[in-house]
């Protein structure tokens, strides 16, 4: 669990830099149709969402606090991670520490997908189950990323505002009419929000969306607004897509760890319950080695540049840890049903 700021540092600077390269040289040469467009684009675009999923497994790191040795350090750097990504960091490293804290507990969590039990599915009409396969088709994950890093904060940004100022003025018109002279002040600062847990969250996006809101100004006013959008919403949906994917095969796989509340077990939700993805060694530089996700599981303080250290030093331990294979990841997305008789995740087929 030991944090080394020197390797993380560097970390951070071999992923931002040749992102922020990138994403400069694609929009450089798709302002023009030509050979070398053609040619030089497809390569920079896929780079591009490489490069943000390592980046995303930073922030990641960085919300356990294990990328560098200060949690101050770790915060700061997730800020500023997260303008890349566009989603604020503070509300959903929250949102992601649930889930460690109850992976394989399928009566708490039910992942990224809620999915929903084998008994209630088969008591919706034939509608209802065709729309709940229909948005957890593979193919969803694109709108559905774009939804989750970009428009998602903002809407409960918004609702959270709309709401604090309504259930607010309600509070304050009720004590005048009581004779009474509240300060309106305190009322909106006692307000507890349906959309954000702590005023910390609340912070975090306002701050996130103000410099992300300048950022795409001033960007789409350097390479014109409808260049900027276009090339911004393909990289985003893409590499959201695939952050939520490879999340979604390291916990829904055959033979995953799903136990119920009574029987859950937080070691064998590690162990069980998170996959060991085989990927070439590119591809887990690319995603920072959560490949090695049992050990993520097992202790979440341990840095990225640590797990496949860990993995490897404790090999003789882990006969219960599944790998799994490229080839078996399309089987992973038809799992989208919790069978909570048999304890096991299962396809709308079975």
């Amino acid at each position: 669990m030991a944090s080394d700021d020197r390797i993380a540092i560097w970390q951070v600077f071999n992923t931002v830099v040749p992102l922020a390269l990138c994403a400069f040289l694609f929009s450089v040469v798709t302002n023009s149709f030509n050979f070398i467009s053609v040619l030089t684009a497809p390569i920079l675009f896929v780079l591009i969402v490489l490069l943000l999923s390592r980046s995303f497994s930073l922030m990641h790191d960085c919300g356990h606090h294990s990328l560098f040795r200060s949690k101050s350090l770790n915060r700061i750097v997730a800020f500023g991670l997260s303008l890349i990504h566009g989603i604020p960091h503070h509300p959903w490293s929250r949102g992601h520490a649930f889930h460690h804290k109850y992976n394989g507990n399928w009566d708490r969590y039910r992942g990224p997908s809620a999915l929903t039990t084998r008994e209630q599915y088969e008591s919706k009409r034939s509608s209802e189950k065709a729309f709940y396969q229909i948005l957890r088709h593979p193919l969803l994950l694109f709108p559905g990323g774009f939804y989750y890093l970009i428009l998602k904060p903002r809407i409960a940004l918004f609702l959270g505002f709309f709401e604090c100022l309504v259930v607010s003025f309600k509070k304050f018109f009720s004590s005048v009419s009581k004779g009474n002279l509240p300060n309106i002040f305190s009322i909106i600062g006692s307000h507890q929000s349906s959309f954000f847990y702590t005023k910390g969250e609340v912070y975090d996006t306002i701050a996130n969306s103000a410099v992300l809101f300048w950022c795409w100004w001033m960007i789409g006013g350097a390479i014109g607004h409808w260049h900027f959008w276009l090339l911004y919403v393909c990289a985003m949906s893409a590499s959201a897509a695939l952050m939520i994917a490879v999340f979604f095969v390291q916990h829904n796989f055959p033979g995953s760890y799903a136990s119920n509340e009574k029987d859950w077990s937080y070691f064998k939700g590690a162990i069980e319950g998170s996959s060991f993805l085989q990927l070439p060694p590119i591809l887990n530089w690319f995603t920072a080695d959560i490949a090695y996700h049992h050990i993520h599981h097992l202790s979440e303080r341990i840095p990225n540049y640590r797990l496949r250290d860990c993995h490897y030093a404790n090999l003789h331990l882990l006969d219960d840890v599944k790998p799994l294979y490229l080839h078996q990841i399309p089987s992973c997305f038809s799992l989208i049903l919790w069978d909570n008789v048999n304890l096991e995740l299962v396809s709308t087929g079975i």
